[in-house]
């Protein structure tokens, strides 16, 4: 990302990809004002085609690896 337009607000389970609903973890800030969301394989097929545009590409393809929290095991 280049900064200046890039977002500051990351992407929610609620945020879903413009090309097939799945869970988005790519914006794609376009230059005219806007944005397209993407989940991870579509944000990999066409970031380079948005980057050639000038949009500034938020990835936040990285928490795909986290674990996610679990709750304390409440035995009794």
């Amino acid at each position: 990302m280049t900064g200046a337009l890039a977002p500051t607000k990351p992407l929610s389970v609620a945020d879903r990809c413009d090309r097939c609903g799945a869970q988005a973890y790519v914006r794609a800030v376009l230059v005219g004002g806007g944005d397209l969301l993407f989940c991870a394989h579509h944000g990999r097929k066409y970031a380079e085609a948005l980057r050639a545009n000038g949009a500034d590409i938020q990835d936040e393809t990285d928490r795909l690896n986290e674990t996610p929290a679990t709750a304390p095991n409440d035995e009794r």
